[in-house]
């Protein structure tokens, strides 16, 4: 067995205690003798939600030796909040012990620089290994494989059951739902995202009239139907309506008439780089649609797990990729030019398909094209980037939300958005370009949905629907603005060597066969940062020059990807497995700073710092 790098691992510490342990305080000394993998998560994060779903099996199969720990750390200012947390961990079926870090103690002491990041300590409690993003599971798989082996001859394997309390359940009507749909009939069909299943009420919000679906997380059609984590609804021209089921990474479509649920499109797998972006809707991988909403003869996919926009056309029963290039972040432009982060809420008026960007706090639209030759093209009304965020009414380049999940059409041409992580439903007003504050003391909006003169309001983390006059006047907050807080490197000026460490898991390698392996996209927040170094290529090491004459502090932006294959030449199609990871990495300019920055895709980095 090769010989593998050691570090000694840090005890994790948080203000916010331990969740999932019955009270009891964890440490990594009462922790020996098992294999621990940390799991710096935060739950505003498709891509940590993504890794929460790879390692349900690894936690069933390892179940003795194993013990995951859930590191969770804030980006938004809600998400410190140690009451979320709780409510993050029972809404994604969290089932492993989570400490809350809203101080970031314990990810700066890791080093961590992105969400999520996955960090592996061996039973002595010395890291072994470090991945960083989504595909990891595979290769951490085997090196569980290698330490249990390893340390059950060295005597130094621990097994049992471990450290996890499931918490009290609570009797609820629905628990943390999703988004709301108001049917023909005048009832109001809501997705129970907690509990997998779609709940039909009466007009009042409160009467259940029946359930669509087991309640099981599962992938079934049929007139026993499962879901899993299901989110939006819309209403299909034929009666139907269609469902973003969200962790099944597939678009469902329920018969009203008696509940039966068929599929649309998607294959109950993950989309990834390199796999098709168009075809029959149920040969194309999607991932996480998160809303659904019926735009000029086709029905547009909030695809939140790959930062796009998709459609599926009924007529033709095909899926394409519309809009988005798959690179996280904002930028306007034509469709499919685009940047989205994590869109998460659709709304449909003449001419515009109105987009709740979660992570970057803004309110978007898409412009019809209008034909051939006139290429859709997406606006910004609201927000600036990935980091900025608050709550602040007024004109819309300068008004801040916070995480929104949801937008509604109102009657009078303007939209609400569901302000999902400041508690409250704002207004933007196209004709004039302002936004306002219709209702606070909101706990975690997620959806609307329009009924005569009034607006009913998903609130997700009361596990209630709220029924509000639509408001005359605007309530008036105090403005507050916020940007997330991590530490800036310090970088010296001039070339700048950016470095992803990737180390191919055990029995892998780059598979350069039928091309680069490797994908590295670079660029800068202001653009201004970089004199040259932007762009993408397939070298995961570039040198990057820092502008002297420009700004002393900003973020550089870092998506990367790796495929590897198994190295056995027997074998004619080895099995592949692709790593992806975007950084947002906030710099500093200073004379006695690196010259070369690692990020860390796979691996540890073993080369000594600059």
């Amino acid at each position: 067995m090769a010989k593998r790098a050691r570090v000694r691992a840090p005890e994790p510490v948080g203000r916010g205690g331990w969740l999932n342990t019955g009270g009891v305080e964890l440490s990594l000394a009462a922790l020996r003798g098992r294999i621990v993998i940390l799991d710096f998560w935060t739950f505003c994060c498709i891509n940590c939600l993504h890794v929460l779903d790879e390692l349900r099996e690894l936690e069933e199969k390892h179940r003795d030796t194993v013990v995951v720990v859930g590191v969770h750390s804030p980006k938004f200012v809600h998400e410190a909040e140690h009451a979320a947390v709780v409510d993050a961990v029972e809404r994604y079926g969290v089932h492993h012990p989570v400490l809350d870090d809203p101080e970031l103690a314990t990810w700066k002491q890791y080093a961590v620089r992105a969400w999520p990041t996955l960090v592996v300590i061996d039973p002595e409690g010395y890291v072994v290994a470090q991945h960083a993003g989504e595909g990891h599971v595979h290769a951490i798989g085997r090196l569980v494989a290698e330490l249990e082996d390893e340390h059950a001859a060295k005597g130094t394997l621990r097994r049992g059951d471990g450290p996890y309390i499931a918490p009290e359940p609570v009797a609820t009507h629905l628990r943390f739902p999703g988004k709301a749909l108001r049917l023909p009939s005048g009832n109001l069909l809501v997705s129970d995202t907690t509990r997998h299943r779609l709940v039909e009420l009466e007009p009042d919000g409160e009467t259940v009239v029946r359930a669509i679906g087991s309640g099981e997380r599962g992938f079934a059609d049929g007139a026993a139907p499962r879901f899993n984590e299901p989110q939006g609804l819309a209403l299909l021209p034929s009666g139907a309506v269609a469902v973003a089921d969200t962790v099944n990474h597939a678009v469902r479509a329920v018969d009203l008439g008696g509940g039966s649920v068929t599929t649309l499109a998607g294959t109950g797998r993950q989309w990834w780089q390199g796999t098709p972006t168009s075809g029959r809707g149920r040969e194309v991988d999607l991932s996480s649609p998160w809303d659904v909403a019926w735009f000029e003869g086709r029905l547009w996919i909030a695809m939140a797990g790959v930062h796009q926009l998709w459609t599926y056309d009924p007529e033709t029963d095909t899926v394409r990729a519309a809009a988005g290039t798959t690179n996280e972040g904002l930028l306007d432009g034509p469709a499919d030019e685009a940047w989205f982060a994590q869109p998460s809420g659709l709304a449909a008026t003449d001419g515009r398909l109105w987009i709740a960007d979660s992570e970057t706090s803004a309110l978007r639209w898409l412009e019809s094209g209008g034909g051939p030759g006139r290429p859709s093209r997406v606006h910004t009304a609201v927000g600036t980037g990935l980091f900025d965020f608050g709550h602040r009414d007024g004109p819309g380049d300068g008004a801040l939300l916070q995480h929104p999940l949801g937008v509604t059409a109102l009657p009078d041409g303007s939209v609400a958005v569901s302000d999902t992580y400041n508690h409250a439903l704002r207004r933007y007003d196209p004709a004039t370009g302002t936004v306002t504050t219709l209702a606070t003391d909101l706990r975690e909006p997620s959806d609307a949905v329009v009924d005569g003169d009034e607006i009913v309001v998903v609130e997700s983390a009361r596990h209630r629907l709220t029924r509000l006059r639509l408001p005359e006047a605007a309530v008036s907050v105090p403005p507050v603005a916020h940007r997330t807080q991590r530490a800036a490197t310090d970088v010296a000026p001039g070339t700048l060597s950016l470095d992803i460490v990737f180390r191919p898991p055990p029995g892998q390698k780059l598979d350069t066969r039928y091309g680069p392996a490797t994908r590295l996209l670079v660029s800068a927040t202001p653009p201004s940062l970089l004199t040259t170094g932007e762009g993408a290529g397939t070298d995961l090491t570039r040198e990057v020059s820092l502008s002297p004459d420009g700004p002393t502090e900003g973020v550089l932006h870092v998506s990367a990807v790796a495929a590897s294959c198994d190295d056995d030449p027997s074998v004619e199609y080895p099995a592949c497995h692709v790593h992806q990871q975007d950084w947002g990495v906030p710099i500093r300019i200073t004379q006695s700073g690196a010259r070369r920055l690692p990020l860390i895709l796979a691996g540890l980095d073993e080369e000594p710092a600059s």
